[in-house]
């Protein structure tokens, strides 16, 4: 204990560049929390070793509170927006587009299944389709795949 209050600064620097890999490399940026915390961890620790901030254990709380909450405020909606773009653009060209002959009739009710990529999906549609049809997948939910025919 007495190491890390000798040398605050540095745990602190170490410590949030733990968070970011954590989030990056093991969360694959799934939560930003890890990611906010980290940056302030960095950047409360950059202060105190330019003597910005004191370093103390209550200046390095204070700090990382007020410098992680500022961090969310300001990042979290762009950050949330490029990673949903970022799903819908793996989905587009994944999923979309993708054609195949129907073995079975397909209706609403999505009773037909289709393999694709290793997953039994759900084949559901619009107007009802019969059995041998040429059809391309026009969305992709979750399990299903919504065709229409070519």
């Amino acid at each position: 204990m007495d190491f890390i209050a000798q040398h605050l600064s540095e745990s602190l620097i170490v410590t949030g560049i733990a968070l970011l890999i954590i989030e990056v490399a093991i969360l694959g940026f799934a939560t930003f929390v890890l990611f906010f915390m980290g940056c302030s961890m960095v950047l409360t620790g950059l202060l105190m070793q330019f003597d910005v901030l004191a370093a103390t254990y209550i200046s390095a709380f204070w700090s990382n509170a007020i410098v992680t909450g500022i961090l969310a405020a300001l990042l979290w909606k762009p950050l949330k927006n490029s990673q949903q773009s970022a799903g819908q653009s793996k989905e587009t060209t994944n999923t979309l587009d993708h054609q195949f002959v129907l073995e079975e009739d397909a209706d609403a009710q999505g009773l037909t299944l289709h393999q694709y990529s290793g997953i039994k999906w759900k084949v559901k549609s619009q107007q009802p389709l019969p059995k041998g049809t040429l059809v391309k997948v026009v969305k992709a939910d979750v399990g299903v795949l919504w065709v229409e025919a070519v």
